[in-house]
């Protein structure tokens, strides 16, 4: 086989890669991970090189770093959180005679990995000529179990595959901390912050084919604990070693394959963290959950992943005909998207879920306004436990913002545990419209669940302490109503803005949400002191909110006075200087007409019901000649609201480029983990874009419509406790319920009943618009396939 570029087959439930390709070998580590929302597993090869960024993670697992400032300002976070390279256990090491396997030498005479949907696995074949002449071939299947949180195995089989005699090999299974190997690109300030062995060994143990590890942390004193156990199957006699002690366990096989025979090593994994028990306490743990998987055995563990995603799939699959590429990418997005959630269990969703190091590892808005979307309609109670980790953070957010003299919570822009650590104030501290990001994800939850007992002890409270900091970071002025100045919205090559319309409106329906919890939550209202005058303020603010508008040009202001700002010159902008916070001073930006991503367009989405249609068309004009999708953020956005505003075929562009943001590397960093609410956008612009989805008020709306390449689409919703399908064609819609109640939707403003036969409706026709231009070399990005 030839080295080169490698090969990605077009194939609806899977994702393979024939061939070897160096230069993309970051990028493949990437989109090859298995995780299950607690344990993360880049897609590194098990001989441990080739590698790039070899990463182990776990959700919440961090370590501390001081935030050097060149000058200090009060409020500014004092520590930043990383996310740390645990220990490592996907190592298997195989020693061909006296040749070590390693890719990058010998003759590759076949490769190719794949990432299964349905069944939940990476698999890899390997058939590799050793530099002494001896052919083999390596077959492995990783799993990270979705079904058992702490739980990852791992079978790997050597075939002897020419006639030369026997072949003598060793195997060499490793635990591994403190791992070599950092983020590549470290100029690029979204890279994760370098931490030299952050890992300090607390206990080592071996015994049989087990071994465990214990590791703290040297600054945050967080504890994991790490364990292997093995199952074999082999031709002959062998020999077996153990050994366990500081930053290494090693379990050691060496064995005598006849021709053509072979020999398979099951390897068993099981991780824990805490930052209260003891390392014995987490010992324990450890090995009891590696003896309930040994006892399963490995085919019992592949057969509860896939029993488990058959039923996640048939809840939330996205069925998409005409553009076979797009549909491979939505469900490598979907499964992307589960896998950062399903087990976090009260841990945050990062931004990069647990795919690699990028951004340190943080949690942002993202995780709200992006992935819990997608999770409260197909997956609600990974929604649900994340909105608990929020809550959990309630004490901190209050305390943060009593340090800023406001009341209520004010919610980290970047954290790990819940402390802001972001060091950039305009776009960290300032981006306030977090809180009511978080409050509109609670609200929508609670609509799509009609989940009492989380609205009662975790929603109602989230509710009235983000509606309390927009009652104090607000005012009311005589001319303008309530405003809110001083803050920076999604767009931050706009920042500290007064009156961002998307702030604010996301502001307004916080306050009325607010105010209905209260009504539903009577005791948890007491509980918290809230007072009939408080709710009234609430209220009055929300009826009064500021929402600047240009009447001369016809359109909203992103905020007050943007539409009066200087053009930026895109004409003579290089192609090389983007993204142009790389290249150019935040004040240039920040004194120009240029949007880094989707800002008011996303108020135009999220709150739809404060918009005209004809506000909506123009502002998309308006704003779609200005923003640059320097963010990965963007384009799901400008699908969907492209897709209610008529632009059909730009929304199908658009969403190609938000699906294949990482299979085609857009962005020139997934190397450093995927954009998981980029991915979250693929079953968004589906579902909200050319589904027409819209929950305002908790009311089911859908306004499908297609461009002309798809000629049919089909997703799933998981609505207060009923399955709705919703199949889309040219001209037409089907709404059937699966199971549960019949249910009232609207189709393009008409007030339906759904039931369990199919309902056909017919779709009226686009909106007639004049097409949009993007600035010059901003038009949507999808590569060719070669």
């Amino acid at each position: 086989m030839t080295e080169g570029r490698a090969v990605f087959p077009i194939e609806p439930w899977s994702l393979t890669e024939v061939g070897l390709d160096h230069a993309s070998l970051a990028v493949h580590e990437s989109v090859f991970a298995l995780a299950n929302g607690h344990i993360g597993m880049r897609g590194s090869f098990e001989e441990g090189e080739p590698v790039v960024v070899p990463g182990t993670y776990l959700n919440g697992f961090f370590e501390e770093r001081p935030l050097p400032y060149a000058e200090a300002g009060y409020g500014f976070p004092e520590m930043g959180q990383t996310v740390v390279n645990v220990t490592d256990g996907k190592l298997i090491r195989l020693l061909v005679k006296d040749s070590p396997l390693d890719l990058d030498y010998g003759e590759i005479i076949d490769h190719r990995r794949t990432l299964d949907l349905r069944a939940g696995v990476l698999r890899r074949s390997t058939e590799w000529r050793s530099p002494g002449g001896r052919c083999v071939r390596v077959t492995s299947t990783r799993l990270v179990s979705l079904a058992r949180r702490s739980i990852a195995a791992i079978e790997y089989q050597v075939e002897v595959t020419d006639d030369l005699g026997d072949l003598y090999v060793a195997l060499q299974s490793d635990l591994l901390a403190n791992e070599d190997g950092a983020a590549a690109d470290s100029d690029d300030p979204r890279a994760a912050a370098a931490l030299a062995s952050p890992l300090q060994c607390e206990l080592a143990a071996a015994r049989g084919r087990r071994a465990v590890l214990v590791h703290r942390t040297k600054r945050s004193r967080l504890r994991l604990a790490a364990g292997m156990d093995h199952v074999i199957e082999i031709p002959d006699s062998c020999t077996e070693d153990v050994e366990a002690v500081g930053d290494l366990a090693r379990y050691s096989l060496a064995a005598r394959i006849p021709p053509r025979g072979s020999l398979k090593l099951v390897k068993f994994l099981a991780y824990g963290w805490s930052s209260r028990r003891s390392g014995a306490a987490l010992r324990d743990q450890v090995e009891a959950a590696l003896a309930t998987a040994k006892l399963a055995g490995f085919d019992r563990l592949l057969q509860e992943q896939r029993e488990l995603l058959a039923q996640h799939w048939d809840d939330a699959d996205v069925e998409i005909e005409g553009d076979d590429e797009l549909q491979q990418a939505v469900r490598v997005g979907m499964f992307h998207v589960l896998q950062a959630g399903l087990r976090g269990e009260r841990q945050a969703i990062p931004a990069k879920g647990l795919t690699g190091p990028g951004y340190d590892g943080h949690t942002f808005w993202d995780t709200e306004t992006y992935v819990l979307p997608v999770l409260t309609y197909t997956a609600p109670s990974a929604a649900r436990d994340a909105l608990r980790w929020r809550h959990s953070t309630l004490p901190l957010a209050r305390e943060r913002a009593q340090e800023l003299g406001l009341r209520g919570a004010a919610f980290p822009w970047r954290t790990i545990r819940g402390e802001e650590t972001s060091g950039y104030w305009p776009a960290g501290t300032a981006a306030f419209h977090i809180n009511a990001d978080i409050a509109d994800a609670v609200a929508r939850y609670v609509h799509a669940t009609l989940d009492d007992d989380f609205d009662r002890d975790f929603g109602a409270e989230l509710l009235v302490e983000t509606a309390r900091l927009w009652a104090s970071l607000g005012h009311f002025d005589a001319e303008h109503g309530f405003r809110i100045d001083g803050v920076t919205g999604p767009d931050e090559y706009t920042a500290v803005v007064d009156n961002n319309v998307y702030t604010n409106l996301m502001a307004q329906r916080n306050l009325r949400e607010a105010a209905a919890a209260v009504d539903r939550q009577p005791e948890v209202a007491g509980r918290l002191e809230v007072t009939g005058g408080e709710v009234e303020e609430w209220l009055r603010a929300a009826s009064l909110m500021a929402v600047p508008y240009d009447t001369q040009r016809g359109v909203h202001m992103q905020s007050d006075g943007f539409t009066h700002h200087e053009e930026w010159d895109f004409q003579n902008t290089p192609q090389s200087h983007y993204p142009l916070l790389l290249n150019y001073p935040y004040f240039e930006l920040y004194r120009k007409q240029v949007v880094k991503q989707a800002d008011l367009v996303m108020a135009l989405h999220l709150r739809g019901d404060a918009f005209t249609l004809e506000e909506k068309i123009a502002d998309f004009a308006y704003y779609e000649a200005r923003t640059t999708r320097d963010s990965s953020l963007s384009a799901s956005q400008q699908a969907v609201v492209a897709a209610e505003t008529g632009h059909l075929e730009l929304a199908h562009q658009y969403w190609a480029e938000a699906a294949l943001t990482d299979l085609q590397n857009l962005h020139s960093n997934s190397g450093h983990g995927l954009h998981i609410a980029s991915l979250a956008g693929g079953w968004t612009v589906a579902v909200a874009g050319f589904g027409g989805l819209r929950d305002h008020g908790g009311e089911l709306t859908f306004a499908p419509r297609l461009p002309s390449r798809i000629t049919r689409l089909r997703f799933r919703v998981v609505y207060r406790g009923r399955k709705l399908t919703v199949t889309v064609e040219p001209g037409q819609a089907t709404y059937r319920l699966v199971d549960g109640d019949p249910l009232e939707i609207r189709h393009h403003g008409r007030q339906v009943v759904v039931d369990h036969a199919d309902m056909v409706l017919v779709i009226p026709p686009a909106p007639q618009v004049e097409p949009v231009r993007q600035p010059p070399g901003c038009a949507p990005r999808r590569r060719s396939r070669i």
